[in-house]
């Protein structure tokens, strides 16, 4: 080395051979060109080459120079770092430079440049790489540890790795960061407080969230240098922390998210700081307190924490903290709880103590989230919590404030309904007790009946608010049940009051008898009620305190005041013990108008009207405003039908009045229906209101949004005496204005139009004729103006359905509703307009099969043809001219390829039927669910046919008057027609159809009536016979199931079965079909306990011809008894029963998963799950479909099994896989006529037979809410909110052409092979033959 240093004071510069002369004198160009071949001879340079070393000594003093250290170009400072890079390698461990000041200017220089590595797109980023890697391997800046400014050079090193640090760099980049910083730490003698500063800044969460990769970069360092780093950082917070230094550094106020950091980091790093925590617990400072209670509950409470197990000491002394005497440090302990309790169920000892005394903590809010934190465990399992943490839960149910009585009660509810409903879901859970136990907590505990007005409203305003879909829908149905029970009573009272007579002692009877039911025990409350009536007949005082009970106008102390009076006259001092009075008193408690009168409305109201005008406190409430509004509105549309007189006051109107001209469309929808329900007497009683509120209706009415249309033409006709003025004020502009080049535009006036029509037939008996015949028909309909999009999509959100699509609806529904306010087919516009549905069911929605609609547009016209034929069909003028063609066409809609058509039309059907409106024939439509792929589509069949059948069964025993209408009545008679049906069906029937229909009693009367259709031939096509094979195997497998259900069935039917003649032709007395029709092999299938055979599906559908093309004659209209001359005459076809489903005693709302009453009758036996979709798989391995029996205390889950449920859970997983392989192979097509020849059809008034049905593939929804009284004829747009409640969807349901194999991720279904229709081609080689 002394000859090299000689060499240098010698001043002469070698430069590597080419390499001229660098200095000021050249060109930016030229110096970077021989500043690229320098970099090249060092980069070739190894620590071995002595003679070069010498050699470019003087070269590497030079390139320290401040000439190339300052230079201003960025180019040539790069090539120089590299350069100097390289000569401290090749130079190590001593560098040619020993002037400290020298050695600063050189490493402060490499760090200035090392910030090229922020652009890794740069054309020099792998040279400034270069530089990284060499510096990192070296450890060139150990150097610097010798220097007196060593620090400065080291912090400025370390912002500058983290400020340039980015996601653009690979692994590569950020290890050698790592490897350089690590380097510094490690072979260091210390690690300055502003270098520290430097490293932890990165961990305080505004800058981790600021550059997260720069926080990545300070965890890979910590956790590399934990050990030699620890001293340092606990100096760091003993100064801070004890010593209470915060001017030691700039992160001082950040201390305690630093510690949380380190601590998720490497908990070593901490092993020195954390005893300090613990006297920091019991520092005398509220907020530092505070502070150190919250970072020691995110570090107990974390996930994989072991903190409480390796320091006790500081957790005991943090479970001190929850007797802390600052109540926001109480309050911070019992939120930890939930996350403590869900991480670390070991620790709920602990706590169960702690939490026991916060639970009656003074404070309300520590309270509140004491119940809070253990239903939040307890929901997501209940093994984390003990019997004493829940007993906390039950203990405030009783507490002195609504709000932790509240949350307490629905916490236990929704544990109850996890838990409890999911382990016993088979048991009646809906009963009389339940409800009255639920009436009473919302009466007594959740809005205390006896708070003042005012802080009553507010207190239910915000309930409803913030009670979830199902518990509206449960409070909904609460006072409706009530209001019900208040007329069945004023009923009674009526009654009383009239001389007696065979006929009174009967209603009175009867009366009794819907009374009773709505009781507890209703056995012993039959005598009770009875006594009831005898004590009003004699008692004229307790007579009228109870007519002021139930008058319509009882305000809420009145109800109270007479309540007091009655049970006081009827109790007895000498009795303590008196049942009739708790029988009484529960009848009060149902009927007493104590929550809702006049006053409590106009309350309400102007609640309402704060939440609108900002004033009210709905945030504090922890209610979004708008959220809070749109309750309100809903809240007072529920109270408008079942109070409707309580609104009567001039206030509540105006107010409804400023709602009505709000922008927002939900809030005004609402007023109208409000409006609607209680303005019977606003003409002549608020003559004021009524001349403000017309003008708005007929505003509404012309170019309101369609909804409100509908709502404002209701409301004229509730209203208005003169009410054809007003309607043709509007039906005459509308009319004479539609057109067809704007279909925006004309929605609008089509809907109110329809409702004129419906509500107001014969004013515009003319004009309606015309305009259904020329414009909705030829021009509307018949023309398809606007291409629709092409997608492969069956369904769109409604904002995306096309104007046109939506205008074609609602002419359809047009059409329909003057059908139904006309009520009679003299003109023969009812055959016309059916054969226009089936038109548009038969061309799968494309009428004039041009191509020219999109599929979504498709699939919403088949819904409302099909909604259409519906609505009809509840019109017995209507019922009796619809074809068996057009039944079968349209039963087959709940097969559509598209889910959500299936599902509306199911919703549609189901509503109708409940309503007692749909004769009973459709209730055989459910059957061909049993073929739905989705389960949950199989469950929610099964639900509506065990809901109609103790709907009807309900209603039989309510009014045993209406047996001449037995036969329309009686589930049992469904049979026959599901019989029909499916013997109609081109797919046929899987054989557990007729089993999923309904549990029966009557066996014996079954199975006459099954042996009575074996007698007949199919009255639709008596000559075809394969169509008799058909129907009679379907009676083979009726019979087998009969009787494999049945153990103790009599011989003979008590009664002779009348069956329906337009379904079956007279009995032929003189042929006797004995004949079992079903294969051998399906003899097992219905032998309980003994394995099937294999492919039953197979045996059972034997190759059969298509069905051919159906009658196109009208068959008879009229219904004659096919049976003997001794059986009832009426029939089905005739006798429809429509019946007012006011007198019935049930809800639209009603828990749609009622319980069979037979099915506590007999064992169950397990069912095939996925029976609808594997069983026409060929290859698939059959398995025992019955023969199982369930423990003696196992239950029947009735709701949540889908037709073919698995008779255990055990079961449910190995089924799983058996579904995704078993889904229905593709079929051709078959049994339909061309396209052309339907259309044909339908315009030379000759019905044809439509394609039947379409698979399905999509998840089922919630059941739409019913908004309208019970009773009432409600009119829903499919077209305007079709898919309204159609975007709720289940995980793990396919959506593809094969069903259960997909995911679910739009509203799209995938379409597939349709059943009983031949492919296009063939549909255009017939039609061109």
């Amino acid at each position: 080395m002394a000859h090299s240093k000689n060499r240098a004071t010698d001043g002469k510069i070698t430069y590597p051979p080419g390499v001229k002369e660098i200095s000021d004198k050249i060109s930016k160009e030229e110096m970077v060109r021989r500043l690229k071949m320098v970099v090249k001879t060092f980069m070739d340079m190894d620590q071995d080459s002595e003679e070069e070393k010498e050699l470019y000594l003087n070269l590497a003093l030079h390139l320290a120079s401040d000439f190339f250290l300052k230079h201003p170009d960025k180019d040539v400072r790069l090539l120089v770092a590299c350069c100097l890079a390289d000569i401290f390698r090749i130079y190590a461990p001593e560098a040619p430079y020993t002037s400290p000041d020298k050695l600063k200017d050189i490493f402060m220089f490499i760090t200035r440049q090392l910030k090229g590595l922020e652009d890794t797109k740069s054309a020099q980023f792998n040279r400034y790489f270069y530089l990284l890697e060499n510096i990192a391997w070296v450890k060139s800046y150990n150097i610097c540890f010798e220097l007196e400014d060593s620090n400065e050079i080291f912090t400025q090193l370390y912002r500058t790795l983290f400020q340039v640090i980015n996601n653009g760099h690979n692994q590569k980049v950020h290890m050698h960061m790592v490897d350089l910083m690590s380097s510094i730490v490690c072979e260091g003698d210390s690690v300055s407080q502003e270098l520290l500063d430097t490293v932890l800044v990165n961990l305080v969460p505004a800058h981790k969230n600021l550059n997260k990769q720069a926080y990545d970069l300070a965890k890979a360092l910590l956790k590399r240098t934990a050990q030699a780093i620890e001293p340092y950082i606990t100096n760091f917070f003993n100064q801070v922390l004890m010593l209470g230094k915060t001017s030691v550094s700039d992160l001082s106020e950040h201390v305690f998210d630093l510690i949380l950091e380190l601590y998720n980091i490497d908990s070593h790093l901490l092993l020195s700081v954390l005893p300090q925590l613990e006297f920091k617990l019991k520092s005398n400072d509220n907020d530092e307190r505070l502070q150190v209670v919250k970072l020691l509950a995110k570090m107990f409470g974390a996930k994989d924490s072991e903190l409480a197990s390796q320091n006790k000491p500081l957790w005991q002394c943090y479970l001190g903290r929850f007797n802390d005497i600052h109540v926001p440090i109480r309050l911070e302990c019992v939120k930890f709880a939930s996350h403590c309790l869900m991480n670390h169920p070991d620790l709920a000892k602990d706590l169960t103590e702690y939490l026991k005394v916060r639970s009656h903590d003074p404070e309300e809010a520590i309270r509140h989230d004491v119940i809070v934190s253990i239903v939040t465990a307890s929901k997501k399992d209940l093994s984390l919590v003990n019997d004493h943490l829940l007993n906390f839960v039950r203990e405030r149910t009783l507490d002195k404030r609504w709000r932790v009585r509240k949350e307490a009660m629905m916490g236990l509810a929704q544990i109850y309904k996890k838990y409890s409903l999911q382990a016993e879901a088979g048991k009646e859970a809906n009963s009389i007790d339940d409800r009255l136990l639920v009436e009473r907590i919302f009466a007594q505990y959740m809005v205390p009946h006896n708070l003042e007005t005012t802080e009553r409203m507010k207190c239910l305003y915000y309930l409803y608010a913030t009670l979830d879909s199902n518990a509206v829908k449960a409070l909904n149905e609460m006072w409706k049940c009530q209001n019900m029970l208040r007329h069945h009573v004023k009923d009674l009272l009526d009654l009383v009051k009239q001389p007696k007579s065979d006929s009174y002692s009967k209603a009175v009877f009867s009366k009794v008898m819907v009374i009773t039911r709505n009781l507890p025990d209703p056995g012993k409350a039959q005598d009770f009620v009875k006594k009831l009536a005898q004590v009003l007949e004699e008692d004229e005082k307790i007579r009228k305190q109870l007519e002021t009970l139930v008058s319509p106008s009882c305000s809420c102390k009145q109800a109270e005041v007479c309540v007091k009076d009655i049970t006081k006259k009827l109790g007895s001092p000498k009795q303590p013990s008196n049942p009739f009075l708790e029988m009484v008193k529960f009848l009060l408690e149902r009927i007493a108008p104590v929550h809702i009168d006049t006053e409590s409305i106009s309350a309400l109201i102007k609640q309402v009207n704060k939440s609108i005008e900002g004033t009210a406190d709905d945030e504090d409430e922890g209610v979004p405003t708008e959220q809070a509004i749109r309750a309100g509105l809903e809240l007072l549309k529920v109270l408008s039908f079942t109070h409707p007189v309580s609104f009567h006051s001039a206030e509540t109107f105006e107010s409804l009045l400023g709602c009505l001209k709000m922008d927002d469309e939900k809030v005004a929808e609402a007023a109208l229906q409000i409006f609607k329900n209680t303005g019977s007497k606003l003409e002549e009683s608020f003559p004021h209101i009524k001349s403000v509120l017309l003008p708005v209706l007929q505003h509404k009415a012309k170019k309101g949004p369609p909804r409100q249309a509908k709502f404002a033409i209701r409301c004229i006709h509730a209203m208005f005496s003169n009410r054809d003025t007003h309607f043709a004020q509007i039906f005459e502009p509308l009319h004479k204005s539609l057109d067809t080049e704007n279909m925006e535009q004309l929605i609008t006036p089509l809907t109110t139009l329809g409702h004129l029509a419906m509500l107001a037939p014969e004013q515009f008996a003319g004009p309606l004729k015309s305009l259904v015949a020329n414009f909705i028909v030829k021009d509307l309909l018949m023309n398809d103006r606007i291409p629709g999009k092409k997608t492969t999509k069956l369904w769109v959100p409604d904002d995306e359905v096309s104007p046109e699509t939506l205008a074609k609806i609602q002419g359809i529904k047009l059409m329909v509703r003057w059908l139904l306010g006309v009520k009679n087919n003299q003109s023969k516009s009812g055959n016309s307009t059916l054969r226009m549905l089936t038109a548009i069911l038969n061309s799968d929605g494309d009428l004039t099969e041009q191509g020219r609609l999109g599929k979504p547009d498709m699939s919403r016209l088949r819904l409302a043809a099909g909604c259409a034929v519906l609505r009809l069909a509840q019109e017995p003028c209507y019922h009796e001219i619809i074809t068996l063609e057009q039944y079968q066409l349209c039963a087959l809609v709940i097969n559509d390829e598209c889910y959500q058509v299936r599902q509306a039309f199911a919703q549609k059907l189901h509503k109708g039927l409940c309503r007692l409106r749909l004769p009973l024939e459709y209730l055989a439509v459910f059957a061909l669910c049993a073929k739905d792929p989705v389960k949950e589509r199989r469950a929610h069949a099964r639900q509506c046919l065990v809901k109609n059948i103790n709907l009807r069964r309900e209603y039989l025993k309510q009014h045993a008057a209406v047996s001449e209408k037995l036969i329309s009545l009686l589930p049992e008679y469904v049979v026959p027609y599901a019989i029909h049906l499916l013997a109609h069906d081109p797919d046929y029937v899987k054989v557990q159809d007729i089993e999923q229909l309904k549990d029966i009693k009557d066996h014996a009367f079954i199975r006459k009536m099954v042996e009575n259709i074996k007698q007949t031939k199919d009255g639709q096509s008596p000559d075809d016979a394969k169509i008799n094979e058909k129907l009679y195997t379907v009676c083979d497998v009726a019979m087998n199931i009969v009787i494999s259900k049945s153990t103790t069935y009599s011989l003979e039917s008590p009664k002779d079965p009348v069956l329906p003649a337009r379904y079956f032709t007279q009995p032929d007395k003189n042929f006797s079909n004995t004949k079992n029709y079903l294969p051998p092999e399906m003899k097992s299938f219905f032998t309980p306990g003994k394995p099937k055979a294999a492919n039953v599906l197979g045996a059972v559908n034997k190759p059969l011809s298509a069905t051919g093309k159906l009658q196109t004659k009208l068959s008879r209209m009229e219904t004659i008894s096919n049976a003997s001359s001794n059986s009832n005459p009426s029939s089905p076809g005739r006798s429809k029963g429509r019946l007012d489903v006011a007198e019935v005693d049930h809800s639209e709302n009603e828990d749609i998963s009622m319980k069979s009453p037979s099915e506590g009758d007999k064992p169950s036996r397990g069912r095939k799950r996925g029976g609808a979709s594997s069983q026409e798989d060929k290859t698939q391995e059959s398995k025992p479909k019955r023969g199982r029996k369930r423990a003696a205390n196992s239950s029947v889950d009735n709701t949540e099994e889908p037709w073919g449920g698995e008779d255990s859970s055990v079961a449910e997983t190995a089924t799983e896989t058996e579904d995704e392989q078993n889904s229905p192979p593709k079929r051709g097509r078959r049994g339909r006529p061309p396209k052309s020849a339907t259309v044909a059809a339908a315009r030379d008034d000759t019905p044809g037979k439509g394609r039947r049905g379409r698979r399905k593939v999509a998840p089922p929804p919630e059941e739409e809410h019913d908004e309208e009284q019970e009773g009432e004829e409600e009119e829903e747009d499919e077209g305007e909110a079709g898919s309204e409640n159609m975007e709720v969807k289940p995980k793990g349901r396919g959506r593809g052409r094969r069903p259960r194999s997909a995911t679910s991720d739009s509203v799209e279904s995938t379409p597939q092979k349709r059943r009983g229709r031949p492919p296009k081609s063939q549909t255009a080689a017939k039609k061109s033959g």
